[in-house]
């Protein structure tokens, strides 16, 4: 498959890296009150659009919830003689793993859809989201009960193998990049995010028939150009791959889009201003994350404070195109690319790449 050998950034910051053209006892608690207890890691990163006191605000709202986050166990089956040595100290790396529960044509069980690295620099004045497409061929470590694994497989099978702890060991074989944190997000929680919102807008680069929409007939029609789209639109809209000749990597573009403007909407909107309507954004949201035992939201809220929508970047990982392993359809690395990037990447060196790819 042809591809473009270089870095490009786009005006909508979004830089796409060698991307093919074509391809517990008691009684449980009321679910309102657990959804209350549970923030996504999106709203995080919202949160750091509103600097000074409203983030001072929003952390003491976080810090009510803290104790009562779903928590998971992301590190302790990752052998610490496997992972790679941190090179940037103050730098940290969130890897962030989502599936949607509710596509029909999700039949991969729980192997994950959605792989993100996002890399928070040293002075957090930036941050990178990458986009690992699902179907990249990676070496897949022994899963810990040694029955999977141990073989090159495409990276989303490690998720069903071996859980979060594998997909770490994975991620960190593949990039070089030491993990510090781990979210799993539901992505279907989407749509309860955008219409706390009241919508967003998006722009359809080109129309299209999704065939897997969350409408009765499983079918919606998206047409070119701008529009404000409600929860069940922006969905569809995210999920969609088979409709587009690059298939996964449309997928990837569009649920970067649908971050972008989430973020966008939440800060322009006011929402997180108004405490009745970020305690709304919340619950709308809270469904769809777990993160692991270490990450406070609290203190990740507030080394975000001073971001703005316009410092977020998102990547995809540098491919070299699509092609067939025996019977099997997967995106074959950019070797070269991927090592000097995620060198970069480890060294907390990413803006200087992405300047040198303008």
């Amino acid at each position: 498959m042809p591809h473009q050998p270089q870095l490009a950034e786009s005006d909508s910051t979004e830089v796409i890296a060698g991307t093919p053209d074509g391809s517990s006892t008691d009684a449980p608690a009321p679910k309102r009150r657990r959804r209350t207890r549970r923030i996504i890691l999106i709203t995080l990163l919202v949160l750091a659009l509103l600097g000074g006191g409203g983030a001072v605000a929003a952390g003491i709202y976080v810090h009510r919830l803290e104790s009562g986050i779903e928590r998971v166990e992301a590190f302790d089956a990752v052998p610490e003689e496997s992972r790679p040595v941190k090179v940037a100290k103050d730098a940290k790396n969130i890897l962030i793993l989502g599936s949607d529960t509710r596509d029909p044509s999700n039949t991969g069980g729980s192997r994950s859809d959605t792989i993100i690295l996002a890399h928070l620099p040293a002075d957090r004045s930036s941050a990178q989201l990458v986009s690992i497409p699902r179907d990249t061929w990676v070496n897949v470590p022994k899963s810990k009960d040694g029955k999977h694994g141990g073989r090159d497989a495409k990276i989303n099978a490690a998720y069903a193998w071996g859980g979060i702890p594998l997909m770490v060991q994975t991620v960190e074989k593949f990039t070089g990049v030491r993990v510090d944190h781990v979210a799993i997000v539901d992505f279907a929680g989407f749509k309860e995010i955008v219409d706390a919102l009241g919508g967003v807008q998006l722009t359809v680069e080109e129309s299209f028939t999704s065939t897997h929409s969350l409408l009765p007939t499983g079918r919606r029609e998206f047409k070119k150009g701008p529009q404000v789209m409600d929860g069940a639109q922006a969905l569809d809209y995210a999920r969609e791959r088979y409709a587009f000749k690059d298939g996964d990597f449309a997928r990837i573009r569009h649920q970067q889009q649908v971050i972008r403007a989430i973020l966008d909407k939440a800060a322009s909107g006011g929402t997180l201003a108004n405490p009745a309507k970020l305690n709304s954004f919340i619950r709308a949201s809270a469904d769809a994350v777990s993160v692991d035992k270490t990450l406070s939201m609290l203190d990740m809220g507030m080394e975000l404070r001073h971001l703005r929508s316009g410092n977020l970047t998102f990547i995809t990982s540098p491919t070299k195109g699509t092609g067939n392993v025996g019977s099997e359809s997967v995106v074959f690395a950019k070797t070269d690319e991927v090592k000097t990037f995620y060198d970069a990447v480890r060294r907390d060196a990413v803006p200087e790449i992405l300047k040198g790819a303008k």
